[in-house]
């Protein structure tokens, strides 16, 4: 019996679905398994034909992630749906920049009198210089973009924040509240307050949609890993005014 004759129009289509990924061990020389081991299949193909639970279930969160961050930006732009509100929501993200901690702190470093007080304000100095270094360097490895596309601004990139994750605001805003609780004598009120700008801090960088809220909740989980090592490495007052002496020059080692 003639063999039959397959239609050029079959066999274009019969290619072109072997060439598909799933299908590209197929095609290999030896395909079917008689140039590997039997009973296996490489890994990338393992991937492609059965995504892991674990993949999925990752990717439908940085998704649902996304989507939610999206739509808190609403302070992102002058026409975003709450852009009248931009000016205000941006001035109480300043009050957690890591620039501005600083320099107000050195400011009432100058001005303290007690060794009490500067052994404080040295401390949370230390604190905010790591906690800028630390988030710097965490965004640099991960380089997570916003979702909003947007440029930093002149003040981030003096901070060194110019990536998404982690949120360098909430970091900041947690460590120092967790500092002040803990080493000054607020009333109850003060306190609640404190916590609540802690939060609104970090709120605020994801209305002006330069942070995810993932990006958020690991800010505020790393800021309190931050006052949890500087309490460990915590310096003595005596230290402290060693530096003191040395960062005004009148440091003598021998008198």
């Amino acid at each position: 019996t003639p063999a039959p004759v397959i239609p050029p129009s079959r066999a274009r289509e019969r290619n072109s679905v072997l060439g598909r990924p799933e299908f590209m061990s197929l095609n290999q020389p030896g395909g079917g398994g008689g140039g590997r081991e039997s009973g296996k299949m490489p890994e990338e193909d393992c991937m492609l034909l059965n995504p892991s639970f674990k993949g999925i279930a990752k990717n439908s969160l940085l998704a649902i992630d996304i989507c939610l961050s999206k739509r808190m930006g609403v302070c992102a732009y002058t026409s975003s749906s709450w852009g009248g509100c931009r000016s205000m929501v941006a001035l109480l993200a300043l009050t957690g920049h890591g620039i501005t901690w600083i320099i107000g702190t050195i400011v009432c470093l100058t001005r303290s009198n007690t060794l009490a007080g500067q052994e404080v304000l040295v401390n949370l100095l230390l604190a905010l210089i790591f906690d800028v270094i630390t988030v710097a360097g965490v965004q640099r490895l991960v380089k997570r973009r916003g979702p909003w596309e947007m440029m930093p601004g002149f003040m981030d990139c003096v901070a060194m924040d110019t990536y998404s994750f982690p949120a360098a605001h909430a970091s900041r805003a947690a460590m120092v509240s967790k500092f002040l609780l803990s080493h000054l004598v607020l009333a109850v009120p003060l306190r609640i307050l404190l916590v609540l700008w802690a939060f609104l801090v970090g709120m605020s960088r994801v209305l002006l949609g330069k942070h995810h809220l993932t990006d958020m909740v690991c800010g505020f989980a790393l800021g309190l890993l931050h006052f949890s090592l500087m309490e460990t490495v915590w310096l003595s007052s005596s230290m402290c005014q060693t530096l003191i002496s040395i960062s005004t020059l009148s440091w003598s080692p021998f008198f």
